[in-house]
C-alpha cells in the first residue's frame, strides 16, 4: 500500500446510542468518567516464526514507514470527515511502540505483549513492536493499515461519545471504520491499493477473529473472523454510511 492524493469525504453525524463497552480499546468507552477494564486478551496472529513475504521488503524500517504513513493518513482522512461535519477534530496525542509486558501502562496497568489497543486515558495507541513486525513480515503491510485503523476508530468512538452494551459491537464498527478509512483513502487517491493488499486485509482479518465459541456477548469479544472481515469490507465498499455512525 502506498501514499498519494488528497482525502475528502463527509462524516455522518453520530447521535449517540446505548452504554457501554470496551475492546482492545483499553478503557476505549469511559462510562461516566475514565474508567479502565483489564487489556485484552493477547492475540498472535500466527504461530511459529515469522516469515517474510518473497513480493515486497518486510523489515523493522519499512514497518516503521508504513507506521508513519498510516498514522499520517488517518489523521487526515478523520479531519477531513470532521470538519465536513462542522466539528472541531482532534488527532490522537500518541502512538508507543513497547517491546516489555507492563513497558507501557494504560490507567495504571501495564499492556501485555503480542497486542495493539487505543487507551483513552491518554489518548493514545500502543503495539507491541515485536509482534507487530512480526505480523507484518508473515501477513503483509496492508495489515499495518487495518491494524492502526481500527485503533484508531476506537478513539473517533470516544471523540463521538458512542457506547454500547456489548464489546462485541465496539469492535464490529471499529472494523468497519476502518474498512471506510481505507477504502475512502483509496478511492480519493489518498492510499494506492497495491497488488495482494486485498488479500493481506482478509488473511489478517482471519487472523485475529474470535473462536466461534465465543459467546457473542462475552466481555472482550471481538467477534468471529467471518464477522470482522464483513465488518471490514462493507466499510471498505460502503464507506461511514454502513458503520452505524448515525
Amino acid at each position: 500500500m502506498a501514499r498519494s492524493g488528497r482525502p475528502r469525504g463527509p462524516l455522518a453525524a453520530a447521535l449517540v446510542a446505548l452504554v457501554v463497552a470496551v475492546g482492545c480499546a483499553v478503557g476505549g468507552v469511559p462510562d461516566s468518567g475514565p474508567r479502565e477494564p483489564a487489556p485484552e486478551t493477547s492475540r498472535s496472529v500466527r504461530t511459529g516464526a515469522p516469515t517474510a513475504r518473497a513480493d515486497r521488503t518486510t523489515n523493522a524500517d519499512s514497518f516503521q514507514d508504513d507506521i508513519s504513513v498510516a498514522v499520517e493518513k488517518a489523521d487526515l482522512y478523520w479531519r477531513s470527515q470532521f470538519d465536513a461535519s462542522g466539528r472541531s477534530f482532534r488527532p490522537i496525542s500518541r502512538i508507543v511502540p513497547y517491546r516489555r509486558d507492563g513497558e507501557v501502562a494504560c490507567g495504571g496497568q501495564g499492556l501485555p505483549r503480542n497486542n495493539a489497543v487505543y487507551c483513552s486515558q491518554g489518548d493514545f495507541i500502543a503495539y507491541d513492536l515485536t509482534w507487530s513486525v512480526g505480523a507484518y513480515q508473515q501477513v503483509g503491510d496492508a495489515f499495518v493499515y487495518y491494524l492502526l485503523g481500527h485503533e484508531y476508530a476506537h478513539g473517533i468512538q470516544v471523540r463521538l461519545g458512542i457506547r454500547y452494551n456489548f464489546t462485541i459491537q465496539q469492535e464490529l464498527q471499529a472494523d468497519c471504520m476502518a474498512g471506510a478509512y481505507l477504502g475512502d483513502s483509496i478511492r480519493s487517491q489518498q492510499l494506492r491499493l497495491e497488488q495482494g493488499d486485498l488479500d493481506e486485509f482478509r488473511e489478517g482479518l482471519l487472523a485475529v477473529g474470535d473462536d466461534p465459541s465465543q459467546p457473542w456477548f462475552a466481555e472482550g469479544a471481538h467477534g468471529t473472523a467471518e464477522q470482522r472481515t464483513d465488518s471490514f469490507f462493507r466499510g471498505y465498499e460502503k464507506s461511514l454510511s454502513a458503520c452505524g455512525l448515525d
